[in-house]
């Protein structure tokens, strides 16, 4: 079995060579995800957009800043967590990633959180809720912690929604600030099943 770090480089090779859906078209690169590979503490996005595409790194525009300003107020660097999206590439002119683009690039984020296995997945956005749970809500299930099948998270507002929305923004900033309480409640309670315990399959040939 190839080691960690092996993993998650094969696994950025594959998603920077990724043709599974349209949306490879028209980009300048795509966006596999960063940091550290051995963090607890995971944020997982929507989709990037133009200045990710321009750079290939996830959330380095304004929402990026809000998510590096917040993490601060938590005692964390950006250098400190892994940071990622459920799509790989930018859909054209930020629109909604369609269900068959989820679909496409779902086994990368799958590999990538098997590989990581953080204690704690924080998800930004209705569609990385959705991405976990289907019949989620973020208006209603934001600051909730959950057991959504091998994976313990915490849906938040996507930064973008909180520069958009002064109400959002103070929801997202409180509900930001339970991170290091929460990570303690899981750590405390064994809320994440042991690695090994459920099956897993990439689908990806890696």
């Amino acid at each position: 079995m190839m080691d960690k770090k092996a993993l998650l480089e094969q696994i950025e090779k594959s998603v920077n060579r990724c043709r599974n859906c349209r949306l490879f078209q028209g980009t300048m690169n795509a966006v596999p995800g960063e940091g550290n590979m051995n963090s607890e503490l995971v944020f997982v996005g929507e989709a990037p957009g133009a200045e990710e595409d321009k750079q290939g790194r996830p959330f380095v525009g304004r929402a990026g800043k809000l998510l590096e300003h917040f993490l601060k107020d938590i005692g964390y660097n950006r250098e400190d967590v892994w940071i990622g999206n459920i799509v790989k590439h930018r859909p054209p002119e930020n629109r909604d990633p369609l269900p068959d683009e989820i679909h496409a690039c779902q086994g990368y984020l799958t590999a990538q959180l098997e590989a990581i296995d953080p204690k704690l997945v924080v998800t930004l956005g209705r569609f990385a809720l959705n991405y976990f749970d289907k019949d989620g809500k973020i208006s209603r299930d934001h600051g909730v912690l959950r057991n959504v099948g091998s994976r313990v998270i915490l849906p938040l507002y996507h930064p973008a929604a909180a520069l958009r929305n002064p109400s959002v923004m103070e929801e997202l900033k409180a509900d930001f600030k339970r991170i290091p309480d929460v990570l303690r409640t899981i750590k405390g309670k064994g809320l994440q099943k042991p690695v090994g315990a459920y099956e897993f399959q990439t689908g990806l040939g890696i």
